[in-house]
Order: C-alpha cells, then sequence, then structure tokens
C-alpha cells in the first residue's frame, strides 16, 4: 500500500522483500512512499521481463536491489549488478530488460516542489543559503 506522507515526516517501510515477491513471469510495482516532492516505487521483474522505452518528466534515481538488468539510457546500454544506481534526468528516454529475478528501486523527484519545500524550510528557520 502507498504511504502518502508529508515532505516534514519522517516514514520506515520495512520487509519490503516479503510485500512485493518476485512473481514467475511478471512484472510488479509498489509505491513506497508519497509526497509532494518524492515518489519511490519498487519494481520486481522476473528474469526476461521488460519496460519498453519510455519518459519522465521527473528526475529520477534507480537503483538495482537484487539481481542483473540490461538498462538503456538515451540509446546507450548498461549492464546493472546489485547496489548500481542510475540517474535519469527529467524527459530522458530509457528502457530496462531484467536478465535475472530482479528488484528495482525508483526515486521520483519533482524538482520544482523540492524548490518550494526548501525555500519554505529557509524561511521557517529564518536562513539563507548565500
Amino acid at each position: 500500500m502507498a504511504s502518502m506522507s508529508s515532505h516534514t515526516q519522517s516514514l520506515v517501510r520495512a520487509q519490503l522483500a516479503a510485500e512485493l515477491p518476485v512473481v514467475p513471469a511478471s512484472t510488479t510495482s509498489r509505491v513506497l512512499l508519497h509526497n509532494d516532492c518524492l515518489r519511490v516505487v519498487q519494481f520486481t521483474f522476473d528474469a526476461g521481463q521488460q519496460l519498453t522505452e519510455h519518459s519522465s518528466p521527473r528526475a529520477v534515481i534507480c537503483e538495482l536491489v537484487e539481481g542483473l538488468m540490461r538498462f538503456t539510457v538515451d540509446g546507450v546500454e548498461y549492464r546493472l549488478d546489485p547496489g548500481d544506481i542510475v540517474y535519469l534526468a527529467p524527459h530522458a528516454p530509457h528502457s530496462v530488460i531484467a536478465d535475472a529475478p530482479s528488484r528495482l528501486t525508483l526515486t521520483m523527484v519533482d524538482v520544482p516542489a523540492v524548490d518550494t519545500a526548501r525555500a519554505a524550510i529557509t524561511d521557517i528557520r529564518g536562513d539563507r543559503d548565500e
């Protein structure tokens, strides 16, 4: 179940592997956190599953938690091992293919919302970065 929270509230999500197992011959996803600045989604892929080329209007950070994947960004294919990360600029075309059962966590960042939140926090604290 997705957790909607304010960017000013902390949140812990645990036991994710049990909550979202790799399903044979499937790609599954679950929203783990969603607020006005961030959206965190975890995907599981069985071997051979893929997401065809697409893009996001947000900046995206992807971390391969387990498995092996081929990740194509702007037409260039990369092999990912567990712990590898990919940064996607807004609107960057990308696709993925799982070469083994895999778990991938995406963090989508709404850059304008982050700027707005930073300004609000700065106003509350009364300090400014110069």
